[in-house]
C-alpha cells in the first residue's frame, strides 16, 4: 500500500515513532518512465519503503508538482475511503499510545464489535489519521479470528498489516475487478451494523456489506460496501497520484504484459500508458478499480 504525504520526514517519523514501522530504504526519482506510469507530468517524488512486521507501506512526497490537499470533511463512507489495517497485541495499550501522541481521531474509541456477530464478533478495532489525514486502523481479534500469526506470543505492540478496506459502490462489480481479473479469492463476508460499527466508522446509521479477499501472501483487501446511509461521495474527478486524497495499492503478478490484456478486456481505467519499466525498477502499470481506487501491478 502506498499512501501520498506532504512532507515525506514528517510521515516517516510519525510511522517510526508512533507505529513502530521501520524504514528500509529510501529513493527520489524524476523523469518521463515516472510521468508515464503515474499519469503526472513535471514530477519529482521522494519515497520511503517501511516496514511492520512482515508488510510494507510506501510513503511518496511529490516534491513536484504539488498535488491538492486532503478535503477537511472526509468521512469514512466517502468512496474516496481507503485504510490500512494495524495489528495490536494490546488494545488498550496502543489506544495509550496514539493518545500520548496525539493523533486525530476518526472513531469515538476503541469499539468491540458484538458477539452476535458470528464472523466478527470480539474483534476491537479504531479508527484515526496520519498527520496528512489519511484513516488508519488499528485492529486486534480475537483468539478464535484472524491468522494464527497474529496470536503468536510476542513482545511488540503492533505487529504487521492484516489488510487494506476500501469502501466500493457495488459489491459484485468489485468482485468482477478483484476476483475474475485480478485473480484475488473471498475468504470471508459478514453484514455489520449497530452503535459499535457505528461509532468505529464515525457514520450514524451505518450498515455494511463486508467481503474480504485474499491473494496467495500478503495483506488482504477488504469491501467496504455501505448499504446506509447512501450519502457517501464518489471518488473525485481528475485525481492525481500527487494528490494527499491518494492512495495505491501494489499487487505483484508474474506478467505485466499479460495483466495489460485482461485489464483492457475488462475495459479497465488506465493511469499509465501501458506497461511502464522505469530505470532500477520492475515493469509496472497503475489502472483504477470501478470505484477510481488506484491500482498498481507490478511484475515480479
Amino acid at each position: 500500500m502506498g499512501l501520498t504525504v506532504s512532507d515525506l520526514d514528517r510521515s516517516v517519523e510519525f510511522y517510526s515513532k508512533v507505529l513502530s514501522f521501520e524504514k528500509v530504504s529510501e529513493t527520489e526519482v524524476d523523469g518521463s518512465d515516472y510521468e508515464h506510469l503515474e499519469g503526472v507530468f513535471g514530477l519529482r517524488m521522494r519515497t520511503a519503503r517501511m516496514r511492520l512486521g512482515d508488510e510494507f507501506i510506501e510513503l511518496t512526497e511529490f516534491l513536484a508538482p504539488r498535488g491538492r490537499p486532503t478535503p477537511p470533511d472526509a468521512q469514512a463512507n466517502d468512496r474516496w475511503f481507503q485504510h490500512i489495517a494495524i495489528i495490536t497485541s494490546d488494545m488498550d495499550r496502543a489506544y495509550k499510545r496514539l493518545r500520548e501522541n496525539k493523533v486525530i481521531h476518526a472513531s469515538s474509541g476503541p469499539q468491540r464489535l458484538p458477539d452476535w456477530n458470528e464472523n466478527a464478533g470480539g474483534i476491537q478495532a479504531f479508527y484515526f489519521r496520519d498527520p496528512d489525514g489519511h484513516f488508519l486502523e488499528v485492529l486486534a481479534f480475537p483468539p478464535d479470528k484472524g491468522n494464527a500469526k497474529w496470536h503468536k506470543t510476542s513482545n511488540n505492540l503492533f505487529l504487521g498489516i492484516d489488510h487494506t478496506a476500501i469502501v466500493i459502490s457495488d459489491t459484485d462489480a468489485s468482485l468482477r475487478f478483484y476476483r475474475d481479473v485480478l485473480g484475488l479469492k473471498v475468504v470471508g463476508e459478514s453484514e455489520n451494523y449497530g452503535p459499535e460499527q457505528e461509532r468505529l466508522n464515525n457514520v450514524f446509521g451505518a450498515r455494511l456489506r463486508i467481503t474480504s479477499l485474499r491473494a496467495a501472501s500478503g495483506p488482504g483487501v477488504e469491501f467496504l460496501e455501505y448499504l446506509a446511509p447512501g450519502d457517501g461521495r464518489p471518488y473525485p474527478s481528475g485525481e492525481k497520484a500527487n494528490d494527499l486524497i491518494h492512495r495505491q495499492t501494489k499487487f505483484l503478478g508474474t506478467s505485466a504484459a499479460e495483466a495489460e490484456m485482461e485489464l483492457r478486456k475488462a475495459r479497465s481505467v488506465f493511469v499509465s500508458t501501458g506497461v511502464v519499466q522505469p530505470s532500477f525498477a520492475q515493469k509496472s502499470l497503475i489502472v483504477r478499480d470501478p470505484d477510481g481506487h488506484a491500482i498498481q501491478v507490478t511484475e515480479q
